[in-house]
């Protein structure tokens, strides 16, 4: 018996049993009766796990850490501990598969991005609607600002409608210096090399099956594929537009970014241009 509440139920258990009163039944059991008799006088946190379990049906891989966040940008003045010690005891702990740590070789690393627009990345993803047929998105980030500007989502996507994509993007955020890609065959085309030649991009390309050259792409596709593709089921190619876009719009402006001091991308990129700005 360790905890406060099982030597409390253990004494009350003796007096039941054997009518003894509570000083006896004390001093057998070697029990304080302040510990007795204590009555706790925190608040109840029933409001607090409630808001826990609504986030966490919302983002049903958010861990911890993200559901603090979250709460924090309320105004909850519950500290990490507290939030931990309820996420643990409702059950609402993620279960992970940790991968066995390998050795790696030394390899070289493209230039550290300094500001918005140094480097982007780009991948593709896949899934399925509920006839069955596979579709394809595009996914795009600025791996300074960890922001998602857009995607796409075709059954099919040619390396014209790859550029076209781009110069849109371009319109609103600029052209980057650097995009890292895969060796894919979209990325290899005549039409994206072209492209990234008229305006002045590199492309960085990763080697081949070494999907960590492309680390942050590769980490924005686990949490696409985790908070959205595998908890919606799509019904048709419009449906799953929608619902990527809902998604992308809450991963840039509502989600907390655990490598952005817990700022959402876009918060982040505004914050990093008033800076530049002042300067």
């Amino acid at each position: 018996m360790v905890r406060p509440e099982a030597r409390r139920a253990a004494v009350r258990h003796v007096q039941s049993s054997f009518g003894l009163s509570e000083r006896s039944a004390c001093r057998a059991l070697g029990v304080p009766r302040a510990s007795q008799r204590y009555v706790s006088t925190k608040e109840p946190q029933d409001a607090l796990l409630a808001r826990m379990r609504d986030l966490a049906s919302k983002r049903p891989r958010a861990g911890y850490r993200t559901l603090y966040r979250l709460l924090r940008r309320e105004g909850c003045t519950a500290n990490h501990k507290r939030v931990y010690r309820l996420y643990r005891i409702d059950g609402l702990s993620l279960r992970i598969k940790r991968r066995k740590r390998r050795a790696a070789s030394k390899r070289e690393q493209p230039p550290i991005p300094m500001k918005p627009n140094d480097r982007w990345a780009m991948d593709f993803v896949s899934d399925y609607t509920s006839d069955g047929r596979r579709f394809r998105i595009l996914t795009l980030i600025d791996t300074f600002t960890r922001r998602a500007p857009g995607v796409i989502v075709e059954r099919s996507i040619s390396g014209l409608r790859l550029v076209r994509f781009l110069d849109e993007i371009a319109a609103k955020f600029g052209y980057p210096k650097t995009i890292t890609v895969d060796n894919g065959p979209e990325f290899i085309s005549k039409a994206l090399d072209q492209w990234a030649h008229a305006h002045g991009v590199t492309l960085h390309f990763s080697r081949p099956g070494k999907p960590v050259d492309n680390a942050f792409i590769e980490s924005f596709n686990g949490r696409l594929r985790e908070e959205c593709l595998n908890t919606n089921w799509f019904y048709g190619l419009d449906d799953a537009r929608e619902l990527i876009g809902e998604w992308l719009v809450d991963y840039n402006e509502q989600r907390p970014h655990s490598s952005l001091a817990g700022l959402t991308p876009a918060e982040y990129e505004r914050a990093q241009l008033r800076t530049a700005a002042m300067a």
